[in-house]
Formats: C-alpha cells, sequence, structure tokens
C-alpha cells in the first residue's frame, strides 16, 4: 500500500518546528528517522495532512553528562548510542538491549527519540527507560518540561506527547553501582519481542520491566518485592503483576510463562 497524500516541511530549528506544529495540531505527524512512521503510513493507519520533518535540528543530537543525569538526543541514532562509550558507561542497560533491535540497517536509520516516542509495546528501549526511572524531555511552544517514565507511557502507542510537542532528549540517572539484566524471546532475531525483561538493581531496589505483554511497557512490582525472598517466589508473583492479552503470534499463557523464563534467566545478573 501507498500512504495518502501530504504535505511536507523541514524546518530548520527547534523554534520553526513547534510553530508548525501549533499550527496543524492533530494533522501533524514528526518524522526523524521514519524507521517506524513509514511503515505505519503505508498501511494507511496514521493519515496526517503533514509531514513535520526535524531531521536537521542539531540541536537534537547529541550524549552528554548533565547533572548527574546522562541525556541523550531524540535524534541520536540507535547505531551513535550502541557504540557510544558514555552510554556504556553510565546506562549499560541500553548498551545490552540496543543489539536487539531490529537489524544493523535500520539502527542506523532509527533515533532514540523515535522509538520512545511511538511507545511500541513490544520495543526495548521504552521498557529500559522504565527500569532505569528515567524520564523524558518535551518541548511546545509554551517551552520545555519533563515526565518521568513511569508517567510517559500511557496506552497502546498513546504517551504523555500532546499534539504540538516535541520529544527532545530522554535523561537517565547515572547509577555506577546498580546491576542490570537485559534479554527478550522472539521468533528470530531482529523480529519484535514476543516477551522481553529490562531490570536494574539499585541500592537493594529492583526494577522489572516487561515488555511485549501488555499495551505498554510494564512494572512487574509484586514481583520486585518478592526477589528479596527467593527467585522462584518473584516468579510466582508475575501472576498477580501480568496478563498478557492473545495476539497473532502466541498465547497470552504463553508470553507470561516466556515472561517467567525471562525473570529466572537474568535474575543471577541483578545479584
Amino acid at each position: 500500500m501507498k500512504p495518502r497524500n501530504f504535505d511536507y516541511v523541514r524546518p530548520k530549528s527547534l523554534p520553526e518546528a513547534l510553530a508548525v506544529l501549533q499550527r496543524h495540531g492533530p494533522d501533524a505527524k514528526i518524522i526523524a528517522g521514519g524507521q517506524s512512521l513509514v511503515p505505519i503510513l503505508n498501511m494507511r493507519l496514521a493519515s496526517p495532512s503533514i509531514l513535520v520533518d526535524i531531521g536537521a535540528l542539531h540541536e537534537l543530537r547529541g550524549i552528554s553528562v548533565e547533572n548527574g543525569m546522562l541525556r541523550i538526543g531524540a535524534l541520536t541514532r540507535h547505531a551513535q548510542a550502541e557504540h557510544s562509550p558514555e552510554i556504556r558507561r553510565h546506562a549499560p542497560l541500553f548498551a545490552k538491549a540496543i543489539p536487539y533491535i531490529a537489524h544493523p540497517a535500520i539502527r542506523n536509520r532509527g533515533t532514540i527519540g523515535g522509538s520512545i516516542a511511538l511507545a511500541d509495546p513490544a520495543a526495548e528501549l521504552p521498557a529500559c527507560l522504565l527500569a532505569l526511572d528515567g524520564e523524558v524531555e518535551i518541548a511546545n511552544i509554551k517551552g520545555t518540561h519533563t515526565v518521568k517514565a513511569g508517567d510517559f507511557f500511557k496506552d497502546l502507542y498513546e504517551t504523555a506527547l500532546n499534539p504540538g510537542d516535541v520529544l527532545i532528549a530522554i535523561r537517565l540517572p547515572q547509577a555506577p553501582k546498580a546491576r542490570v539484566g537485559f534479554a527478550e524471546l522472539a521468533r528470530r532475531h531482529g523480529d519484535y519481542a514476543m516477551a522481553g525483561l529490562a531490570a536494574c538493581q539499585e541500592d537493594g531496589k529492583v526494577r522489572l520491566a516487561f515488555f511485549g505483554v501488555a499495551s505498554t511497557p510494564i512494572r512487574a512490582k509484586h514481583a520486585e518485592a518478592a526477589i528479596s525472598k527467593s527467585i522462584e517466589q518473584a516468579v510466582s508473583a508475575l501472576d498477580r503483576d501480568l496478563d498478557p492479552p492473545d495476539d497473532l503470534h502466541s498465547s497470552g499463557a504463553v508470553k507470561k510463562h516466556l515472561a517467567k523464563t525471562l525473570l529466572r534467566r537474568i535474575a543471577g545478573d541483578l545479584q
């Protein structure tokens, strides 16, 4: 299929982009790497009247450490993040997860901000952001603000982004003593995960963020509370945390079984 007709604009600055988005409201869609949006347009799951290409906004690129937080610009490509020494040092969970994202050709074009903003429930990085208790920087015509990861993901492909908003960066707390674990199960490497788990243990507190098993990445809080007692108690607690829906690839029961398998696999990484 082909997308419906749309106008196209490529702003040269963030204020210009925000003005265009403010003018067109919900009829506008932002495009950056296009690895997620273009298939959606082709399948006509979205039909914007105008595409706002933010690819020229160099202020949305880069990786830096600021005030105890690792800041990753929204237009940072997956491949750049994959090979970043700052991310390996300050956000090793992201470094573990990025090689699982699709294939090198996709990672060369796809952006960190695009993955977070789309919020595909089977995507790796939204779950990592949640596991690390990160936050999202958002700009609009009125200014900028931040939203915690736990408040950002609302429902299937729905986030705290409103018409006129641009995700400009994500911020991750520096946690040099944290232990992290990541694993997913997919039919083939590069496919969307049937179930996945991003985990972080810091100062005795564990955060378990599952993906591919709900309409958003989801914290398994009962399992988090039980894991200090025993792995099997945490695994059993997932029955209270997760209620995966059936989909084209597997039943909800299979997804829950896979989630339990993943928790057993990475539990040792958190000790």
